[in-house]
């Protein structure tokens, strides 16, 4: 059984992903918690060598590396969706690869507005 402190720091870590990724992008939000995730995971580890091993620390830890895992297919999902429009080479339009990149430029007079007869 999963301890009422990790399921309710999990649900609140969950919440809040979804309140970032209704305002922003959910790729952020889904860094985020997953950061937020991993310090859970780090604290349960720590809990587990202070206090010793047992049945409820091993099931809330796997419970932390669940939803990582699941959190991290949102993430995987959203990225590839966000990437569509730019599959396409990223090179401007107007250069070739075998074109310097500083072309000269024609750096001849200017007629200021006036003709060419004085």
């Amino acid at each position: 059984m999963i301890s009422e402190r990790v399921m309710y720091a999990i649900a609140q870590i969950e919440a809040h992903r979804q309140g970032v990724a209704r305002e922003s992008n959910v790729a952020a939000a889904c860094n985020e918690a997953l950061r937020r995730l991993h310090e859970l995971l780090d604290e349960e580890r720590k809990r587990l060598q202070f206090v010793g091993p047992g049945p409820e620390r091993a099931e809330d830890i796997k419970a932390v590396t669940v939803e990582i895992e699941r959190v991290k297919t949102l993430a995987g999902t959203a990225g590839k969706g966000a990437m569509r429009g730019h599959q396409r080479d990223q090179r401007p339009r107007g250069m070739r690869p075998d074109q310097p990149h500083n072309r000269p430029r024609t750096k001849g007079r200017k007629t200021m507005g006036r003709t060419g007869g004085r």
